[in-house]
């Protein structure tokens, strides 16, 4: 037996570093893990990015079964394929944890709650230092959809609820930021102007992204024009996801393609929001 697990992306309204709470839409980005226990060793292919350092993976397995309190066993295989780019602010390794977790439990035919599930992902990903505010809120998007609001000081969702269905899409630069290169000290010295788009989080999501996405890019020196040119061709919000370099744009459903063609904007990735499963 193999046990799949599946996760999805998100993009973010609010970057928690500056004040501790964070929100993200969740978006239909695909991440799925497939976990065997089989053979002497154990092995991590990340076919999407096969570069990319397999410790996070590695760490998950291991929490997962002490969770459990099984031992976990000398040979297991583990598969990650993923439509999200790693390092790009698109919560790449949120979604990775979830699933990889949920794999390992669907293969020792394991149930736990799913905010709990979700928690320890979020351990998991700070042990491997892939996260700098611990992503609840990322993770919380990638597994829940909708629009969530969370405390990441405490791990405690604030708010979940439905969002419309809207189209996304994100544009992808070919660079990537690495966590430890963020300037954190520096972004938590804006906290007053991102507690004013956190107010507006709940009722006007696209427009508190609009203005963290610009917030947070002035602050990193990340380049946020795209986003502006966006706004300029009618986009309900748009704005850095993360910690960059990506943007993400939200536009009225059915308006992708002609947005694309006006703006002849490439490196793109095209999908829509995701609906809470609430």
């Amino acid at each position: 037996m193999t046990g799949i697990g599946i996760s999805y992306g998100a993009i973010t309204v609010i970057n928690a570093m500056p004040v501790g709470i964070g929100a993200t839409i969740g978006v239909n980005l695909k991440t799925e893990a497939r976990f065997a226990i089989e053979g002497i060793s154990r092995m991590v292919y990340i076919k999407n990015d096969p570069n990319e350092d397999t410790k996070m993976a590695e760490i998950c397995v291991r929490e997962t079964y002490k969770l459990m309190r099984k031992e976990e066993p000398k040979g297991w295989t583990l598969t990650i394929n993923s439509e999200i780019p790693v390092s790009r602010g698109l919560k790449s390794s949120s979604s990775a944890c979830n699933a990889i977790i949920s794999a390992v439990l669907i293969e020792n035919k394991f149930t736990m709650n799913e905010v709990d599930m979700i928690r320890l992902g979020v351990n998991c990903a700070r042990e491997a230092g892939v996260t700098v505010t611990g992503s609840f809120d990322d993770a919380c998007g990638c597994q829940l959809g909708g629009l969530v609001i969370t405390d990441n000081t405490k791990d405690e969702i604030i708010i979940q609820k439905d969002i419309e269905d809207w189209d996304v899409v994100i544009y992808v630069p070919n660079e990537k930021i690495k966590k430890h290169t963020v300037p954190i000290d520096k972004l938590k010295t804006i906290a007053p102007l991102i507690e004013t788009a956190l107010s507006l989080a709940e009722t006007y999501p696209c427009k508190a992204m609009t203005m963290n996405g610009h917030i947070i890019a002035e602050t990193s020196g990340v380049d946020n024009s795209v986003a502006d040119m966006a706004l300029q061709y009618g986009a309900l919000g748009a704005g850095m996801s993360g910690s960059g370099p990506a943007i993400a744009i939200i536009l009225n459903k059915g308006r992708t393609e002609s947005f694309l063609e006006r703006t002849k904007l490439t490196n793109v990735i095209k999908t829509t929001t995701r609906r809470s499963n609430k």
